[in-house]
């Protein structure tokens, strides 16, 4: 019975997010609200549990690279990025586009998607504001292109340190398996994008005239200020590569470089504080606990539970199981908790495999499935709702099925290529 209400609650609250009548932060707050009060996730484990409540380590990190990019967008970088990357393209849109989508995609392996998507998005607001042309479409592919990037290492993505984690994973393992498709498959993303985005391509001609006039260098406001947050941003990077040796969380490096870059920036906190995207914030809060209402009452466990028991002792099929099933159910749960929940399931089911190889290619599969989900819908990832919040604040709404719209396909098409590389590579 609590399993049903909990879905219950989720399937209205995800229709009312898809369907936007009602503020997607006010629906969260509800939902999360009354799975609380039914009992659905106990109260004292919304905010203290590991699976079942909210993730404080990606709220912290949010936070931290908010102030971050805040203080740094006041020495004109993101504008100097802007006119080098539209002089570059010569304004050309599908050039632009993947430009931008090729450094969001190579950063990503080595940031998590999130800081990405933050360091990036400033960027192509303000160089579709020089060309006058509208971010969307732009904004979109970085994200999906964050997300296929995302998957290629260990730290390039959330799932992937949850899975290295239960597996035995390392690095390099990551390289060797995750990394070839994911070159294959950003590649053949970069070729969709011209038939998924062309029809908002728009080339004006007297504003790259007057872009291409413009001296980049001079777009640069403070560069003592630029020299001191780039030193900072640099630690903050290099604390994020290193987590598997610190064994410090990122949202602990995000936090200790926002506080850096005040001092070094030496602004007032509260100008600082109103570069912070506090509804974003609250709305991963309340899917947080709304997923947890999931995790604790079975829901996600009983899905995946049932789509493994299925396939018997087929293991090319459980491994089709985890690829697809993954891919659909992380597009509606988030892939974070996803990952987190199925995790033992996936352990049980490789430990019943004939040899270690087959064992592995289950995970993979299931890898691939989760990292790729999260292009699924508009809340499947971080990065997904980070980006659809930064383009509100700036006056370039994406709505729910805008950017699902393109995820779906893009989904599609990543998840069978996937499968195809399982089959030749593990089973064939």
């Amino acid at each position: 019975m609590s399993a049903t209400a909990a879905l219950a609650i989720f399937v209205v609250a995800f229709v009312l997010i898809a369907t936007e009548k009602v503020d997607k932060v006010k629906v969260v707050l509800i939902a999360a609200g009354a799975m609380a009060l039914l009992g659905l996730i106990p109260g004292d484990e919304v905010f203290f549990s590991e699976h079942e409540g909210i993730d404080w380590n990606v709220i912290f990190l949010l936070l931290g690279m908010m102030i971050i990019v805040g203080i740094i967008k006041q020495t004109g970088i993101f504008d100097y990025l802007a006119i080098w990357a539209a002089k570059r393209s010569r304004g050309r849109p599908y050039r632009l586009l993947v430009m931008l989508m090729a450094i969001t995609a190579i950063a990503s392996p080595f940031l998590d998607n999130v800081t990405t998507i933050m360091l990036v998005a400033p960027v192509t607001l303000v160089v579709c504001g020089r060309l006058q042309i509208p971010a969307q479409p732009y904004l979109i592919a970085e994200v999906l292109a964050s997300n296929i990037g995302g998957a290629a290492t260990l730290i390039g993505d959330p799932p992937n340190i949850i899975i290295g984690s239960r597996a035995g994973l390392s690095f390099n393992d990551f390289l060797v398996h995750m990394t070839p498709i994911v070159v294959i498959i950003f590649a053949a993303f970069t070729l969709l994008c011209w038939p998924l985005f062309r029809r908002s391509f728009r080339y004006n001609p007297d504003r790259v005239a007057e872009v291409m006039a413009l001296q980049e260098s001079r777009a640069i406001t403070d560069r003592a200020l630029l020299a001191r947050c780039l030193a900072v941003l640099a630690l903050v990077i290099l604390g994020f590569g290193l987590h598997s040796v610190l064994h410090v969380e990122p949202s602990i490096v995000a936090l200790l470089g926002a506080g850096a870059m005040i001092l070094v920036a030496r602004t007032e906190v509260n100008d600082v504080l109103k570069e912070v995207e506090w509804p974003t914030l609250v709305f991963f809060m309340g899917l947080f606990v709304m997923v947890g209402g999931l995790v604790h009452t079975g829901v996600i466990e009983t899905f995946g539970g049932w789509a493994v028991e299925t396939v018997g002792d087929n293991f090319f099929g459980a491994a089709t199981a985890l690829l697809f099933g993954s891919a659909v159910l992380g597009a509606f749960f988030d892939n974070i908790p996803y990952t987190a929940t199925m995790a033992p399931i996936v352990e049980g089911l490789a430990a019943e495999a004939p040899d270690p190889g087959t064992g592995r290619a289950l995970w993979w599969s299931f890898a691939l499935g989760a990292d790729f989900s999260g292009n699924g819908t508009a809340v499947a990832a971080s990065a997904n709702v980070v980006a659809l919040g930064i383009a509100a604040r700036n006056g370039q709404r994406i709505s729910f099925w805008e950017f699902t719209r393109y995820g779906i396909i893009v989904t599609l098409l990543t998840t069978l290529m996937a499968w195809g590389y399982v089959y030749l590579r593990y089973f064939a």
